[in-house]
């Protein structure tokens, strides 16, 4: 595809593949950059959609793919949203319970910073970092876990409840430390 032929493409879809996005995941920068992933995976995929269908149908169908690759993609926004909100919650309940004094216990999932969550996942060791990451980011589980990496499920399960008590001890040294 030429390079007037991209904006082109960009032109006619790129409305219609925002709108859709938007809708799903309600935030507009989440939803532009989802519709930009849409367009250039189409445009960079090796085997066009559109080589694979009839030309008779070939627009229909290239809107149909792109659509459905948008929603995919919207929705796998939202999964990995609800995964880090539902990770801080926790984390924010393992405070308030391991916590001495109710000034300390007050840390809301806000005031965390998912920067500073995947900087202290990054700093475990490979085995505990990739179960953490596989079970928050990419929401498999334990089952998955196991066929990919060849450990056995009860392995993953300790491996996943040690990283997860050495995420949280890590975040709370820089807590202390922030004080």
């Amino acid at each position: 595809m030429t390079r007037e032929e991209s904006i082109a493409f960009y032109k006619a879809h790129s409305r219609r593949l925002y709108n859709i996005s938007l809708r799903i995941v309600r935030d507009s920068g989440v939803a532009e950059e989802i519709m930009q992933d849409t367009i250039m995976k189409y445009i960079m995929h090796p085997v066009t959609p559109s080589g694979m269908f009839a030309a008779a149908h070939a627009s229909t169908a290239e809107a149909a793919w792109l659509a459905r690759t948008c929603i995919r993609a919207s929705i796998d926004a939202l999964r990995k949203r609800k995964r880090e909100r539902l990770f801080l919650d926790d984390y924010a309940a393992v405070k308030d319970d391991s916590s001495d004094s109710d000034e300390e216990a007050s840390i809301s999932a806000d005031q965390i910073g998912i920067a500073r969550i995947r900087e202290a996942i990054y700093s475990l060791k490979d085995p505990y970092r990739l179960v953490l990451d596989l079970v928050l980011i990419e929401g498999l589980d334990y089952e998955e876990i196991s066929s990919y990496t060849g450990e056995r499920e009860g392995t993953i399960r300790t491996q996943y409840s040690r990283a997860r008590k050495m995420l949280v001890a890590r975040l709370n040294e820089k807590d202390e430390i922030g004080k």
